[in-house]
């Protein structure tokens, strides 16, 4: 038995004032098909609910939600469901978020042990509340998955840390394998589809990581579909290139409701073959690019890739 998988229903009181916004046709390319929550998939949800833990591939709708969990992947996103800001393609809650649970970190590794990941993807909503952005929170998760899964690797998929000065450092100290910020998007359409946010700081994150520990795999992600203009798409890949990030993912923007940003086109599968061509050519280690391309997807054996890669290069 499989379901179509379907846009969510609104999560954005601050958002319901905005009018409809035009829906596109999805093309065959990009529809998915996710099969019924048993077996793997409804194994994998009892976990996560026994630990009480929150996951991006619910809160943002992500479309291969049936896939990640049938095979017991799943993308954990800590300190709560409710993001401090508003960003026009986000699905998941904005408001004033709750304490922090300060179990939480145990919670998280005591579910990755459970599942026997080899690799796990940790992110979380915004917390511009917190004096150090919930840097601290993400380190201490880190070292918890450490202690009780140290077989595990561990990529981090963060926020800015805008003026929220040494978070990022805290992070970096706790050692993630792979360190993720996505920007989203190209710079023109920044203040539109992610007004929190400043284009420069977020690629300045990515070139400080490195700074900060040259051997750290730095990764970043965009959507596409937005708007955006060819020639900006291969801009922004010469600036991550000129901040040393390793691998790039690009994937094809879906609105998760009529109150979100439209979606402007949908990009044909060999337009993202072109980018993923040219990007490999301006020197990234990895790049995933399709239209159900997301940060996480398929991350396990993104992992191995991206070591694999780099030894060969130095070869």
């Amino acid at each position: 038995m499989v379901t179509i998988l379907d846009n969510r229903l609104p999560r954005h009181p601050e958002k319901a004032h905005k009018p409809d916004t035009p829906v596109l046709r999805k093309p065959e390319w990009i529809r998915v098909r996710v099969p019924a929550a048993t077996g793997q998939f409804a194994e994998t949800r009892q976990i996560l609910r026994e630990h009480k833990l929150h996951t991006v591939c619910e809160e943002a709708g992500c479309p291969n939600i049936g896939e990640c969990w049938s095979k017991r992947h799943a993308t954990m996103m800590i300190m709560g469901d409710t993001c401090t800001r508003a960003c026009a393609f986000c699905n998941v809650r904005t408001g004033l978020p709750q304490a922090l649970d300060a179990a939480e970190p145990e919670n998280v590794a005591r579910s990755v042990a459970s599942l026997a990941l080899e690799h796990v993807v940790i992110t979380s909503v915004d917390r511009d509340d917190l004096s150090d952005g919930g840097a601290r929170h993400f380190a201490d998760t880190i070292r918890a998955i450490r202690a009780m899964a140290p077989n595990t690797t561990v990529e981090v998929l963060t926020p800015d840390f805008l003026r929220k000065d040494g978070a990022l450092e805290i992070v970096v100290e706790a050692a993630p394998d792979v360190f993720n910020h996505n920007l989203e998007t190209v710079p023109s359409l920044y203040l539109k589809i992610r007004p929190g946010a400043r284009y420069f700081h977020s690629l300045r994150l990515l070139q400080r990581v490195k700074e900060l520990n040259p051997a750290m795999f730095t990764k970043s992600g965009i959507m596409v579909g937005l708007g955006e203009e060819r020639d900006e798409v291969l801009q922004l890949m010469d600036d991550l290139r000129s901040a040393d990030v390793d691998f790039l993912t690009i994937g094809q923007y879906l609105q998760p409701t009529r109150k979100h940003a439209e979606v402007k086109a949908f990009v044909p599968p060999e337009e993202f073959k072109s980018y993923e061509r040219i990007a490999l050519a301006k020197g990234f280690l990895l790049v995933a690019a399709s239209p159900l391309t997301r940060s996480s997807y398929h991350a396990g054996e993104d992992f191995k890739r991206l070591q694999a890669a780099r030894l060969a290069s130095r070869g």
